[in-house]
């Protein structure tokens, strides 16, 4: 059904694993870069899980399920994982991939930490079986368009595609720029080609425009006739989603993607504990490893928390996420109801606005904390 395979990375005998299921982008039209920070942290976590004895002297087991970013499949791969027997549910990048698997997995009563998805509404019902590591989108893109602000950027246009994550996106900026005196102007990527965004940018007399569209494409085709166009010269781009965050992105875009912040979920300075996973993880990678890489990391820590507490009974697990207070690499990992959240969150991760700099697109500069 989907590409898949198993990762437990240390030898045993005589007793059988404890297995987690893992739903990552692995192929178009997934983020694939996304997809393998997040699998290069899920996987450095089990290594040392087992390297330190394992869950109870069981080795702990990675059962990973592509999800393509379609929704249909993850869903599918939710039902292969319970039936064969994984404890519980990690990862997802993508927001509306990881609501259909949420949904998923909390009818069938399996535990879900989500790794990376934001969209607030991640189930459409309280549910107590699913958590999440990531700051939901109304957090991160407050935070995002109070930076805006700070600029004196309110007359913000958005190049904007079909889906419920850039649709909510946008009405968190409306909501919170609107009693500023900013505005939102809404450019539908289907009626536009990225060299028509440019003309309407002028017309609108817009300060800034944001990419809540697909990466690379259109993603890249608008940075790039944006940037040629001289009577732009003066506006900001930015893409609050995190598509400047990968390496693709200045492989693309070079100097072009340089200048365009995004949201970023680390802390201005590395715990030790943090310092030491970023080495493996650029180890792992052969790169820099993104924050993408640190939530599949802590992804894996938490479970392993639970395992050992609570064992691999999935009630119990489920109802454990209120007692979780684990060590991550981005700080102290705790899991509460926040109100318009229907899953445990953790509240919150540490947030930045970020940019690639100008004079060195491989460095990231911090232009903003919430």
């Amino acid at each position: 059904m989907s590409t898949s395979h198993s990762s437990s990375e240390a030898e045993w005998t005589g007793e059988s694993s404890v297995k987690i299921g893992a739903l990552v982008p692995l192929t178009r039209p997934g983020w694939v870069e996304a997809g393998r920070h997040l699998l290069a942290g899920l996987e450095l976590a089990v290594h040392e899980v087992n390297e330190a004895g394992g869950i109870g002297g069981r080795p702990l087991e990675l059962v990973v399920r592509d999800t393509a970013a379609d929704p249909q499949r993850a869903a599918a791969a939710v039902d292969e994982l319970a039936r064969l027997g994984v404890t519980a549910l990690a990862g997802e990048y993508h927001s509306v991939v990881a609501r259909a698997a949420a949904a998923r997995a909390d009818a069938l009563g399996l535990p879900f930490l989500c790794s990376s998805a934001v969209l607030d509404a991640l189930t459409e019902q309280p549910t107590e079986r699913v958590a999440r590591l990531a700051p939901a989108q109304s957090h991160g893109w407050r935070i995002y368009a109070d930076f805006l602000l700070s600029t004196g950027r309110s007359r913000v246009a958005v190049a904007s595609e079909p889906s419920v994550y850039w649709a909510s996106g946008a009405r968190i900026l409306r909501d919170h720029l609107a009693p500023h005196g900013g505005s939102v102007i809404e450019l539908d990527m289907r009626a536009l080609a990225p060299s028509d965004v440019c003309d309407e940018l002028v017309d609108h007399r817009a300060t800034a425009l944001l990419l809540l569209v697909g990466h690379p494409e259109p993603a890249v085709s608008i940075v790039k006739s944006v940037r040629r166009d001289q009577r732009l010269a003066e506006i900001m781009m930015g893409a609050p989603a995190g598509q400047p965050e990968f390496p693709e992105w200045a492989r693309l875009l070079g100097d072009d993607g340089a200048a365009i912040p995004f949201l970023r979920y680390l802390p201005e300075r590395l715990s030790p504990l943090g310092a030491r996973v970023e080495a493996a993880l650029r180890e792992r990678l052969a790169a820099a490893p993104s924050f993408v890489a640190f939530e599949g990391y802590d992804t894996v820590v938490v479970l392993a928390d639970v395992l050992r507490s609570h064992g691999v009974d999935r009630a119990r697990m489920a109802a454990s996420w209120p007692s979780v207070a684990v060590e991550g690499t981005r700080g102290e990992i705790r899991f509460s109801r926040t109100p318009g959240i229907s899953v445990w969150q953790w509240a919150w991760t540490p947030v930045q606005v970020v940019d690639r700099d100008p004079a060195e697109p491989d460095r990231f500069r911090i232009l903003h904390a919430g």
